[in-house]
């Protein structure tokens, strides 16, 4: 195996890797978003028995939190595993 069909699978890899956790973030945000629509109640009462928050800062703060994630999630994993299969799309028509 030469050096640039090692890369290759080397950057398969990497992709999967990245593809894997793309879908898992994108399960646990689809799990944190039905959860916080569907038991927004239990949620709110779980965490107002340890902090002192009203409904408009924890609705604010899950609302923001869910947002961040994913826009981390589309940056960091969704962006760099197109990149690489795209990379690797090129690669293969130059080659073959």
């Amino acid at each position: 195996m030469n050096t640039v069909q090692g890369n290759d699978i080397t950057l398969e890899n990497l992709a999967t890797i990245v593809g894997g956790v793309f879908l898992f973030n994108l399960a646990l945000l689809l799990l944190w978003s039905l959860i916080f629509i569907a038991a927004h109640e239990w949620m709110y009462h779980m965490n107002a028995r340890w902090f002192i928050i009203d409904r408009h800062e924890f609705d604010l703060l899950n609302y923001g939190l869910i947002g961040f994630l994913k826009i981390i999630n589309i940056a960091f994993f969704l962006f760099p595993y197109l990149s690489i299969k795209l990379l690797l799309r090129r690669k293969a028509r130059q080659t073959g």
